[in-house]
């Protein structure tokens, strides 16, 4: 399998700051040009690694905002493709590795084998797959390894520590260590379960955690940062997309992407 671009990143960020920002948007929305230029902005604005969400029509884990938004995009007729031509438009103007968030369903009806080549033909880096374990995607598993594509499966709290071993020793790029649970969202206070989590999977062998669900403020990253290796938001990135545009959205990314820095 060819080198993480994804893991790359994570460790530049590591070296260079106290972690890596990895930002979430649902592409497609408002509309497919808007987003592909609100991940160009992302990226430029100081986010390590994009987030791509797939519209889907029954997102079991998505919060209000994000809610609203993916069926904003799947009204206006989303199609599969359009993420792929995102990816291609997002990679040939910026270096941010962007990985898509998916749940497994979309990628059945399309294919797994066509969904991971013509992802890798548009320059994308991999799946985060929030509804299906490593136990129950050998073909994934067998194609992303052909592709060079990464995968990253989910840890929760409430995870065995069995199932932490086998989600460290599947997942690449990172694992999506979930802070709290529940759907995304901001939250006052993050779960201190995301701490002891973190600590679990670093002993259960993993290089790499990344901590999302309810981080909305620079405060929030550099706190989650003291303990994980990067930090994810997604919420408060979509809603100052929607209230105030690419340019409302790259203010909001520069000052979370503070908290990588103290």
């Amino acid at each position: 399998m060819s080198a993480s671009r994804v893991e790359a990143a994570i460790l530049a960020a590591k070296q260079e700051r106290k972690g890596a920002l990895i930002g979430y948007l649902p592409v497609a929305f408002p509309d497919l040009d808007t987003s592909v230029d609100a991940a160009i902005a992302m990226a430029r604005s100081g986010a390590d690694v994009i987030e791509f969400g797939v519209p889907y029509s029954d997102p079991v884990m998505d919060g209000l905002v994000i809610q609203e938004a993916t069926q904003t995009a799947l009204k206006a007729g989303f199609k599969l493709s359009q993420l792929f031509e995102a990816i291609k438009r997002v990679t040939a103007v910026v270096d941010a590795p962007v990985l898509v968030m998916t749940y497994w369903n979309p990628v059945v009806q399309y294919g797994v084998e066509r969904f991971a080549r013509d992802l890798a033909a548009a320059g994308g880096a991999g799946l985060i797959t929030p509804d299906i374990t490593p136990d129950a995607a050998a073909e994934w598993i067998d194609v992303s390894e052909r592709t060079g594509l990464d995968r990253v499966f989910l840890a929760a709290p409430t995870s065995s520590d069995e199932r932490l071993a086998m989600i460290s020793q599947s997942s690449t790029g990172f694992v999506y260590t979930v802070s709290t649970m529940g759907i995304t969202g901001e939250r006052s206070e993050l779960d201190a379960a995301a701490r002891v989590l973190t600590a679990r999977l670093r002993d259960a062998g993993d290089r790499l955690a990344c901590v999302g669900i309810g981080i909305s403020n620079a405060e929030q990253v550099a706190s989650t940062l003291e303990y994980a290796d990067g930090a994810i938001v997604g919420t408060v990135f979509v809603r100052a997309l929607r209230e105030g545009g690419v340019e409302r959205l790259s203010e909001v990314v520069r000052e979370i992407a503070e908290g990588t820095r103290r």
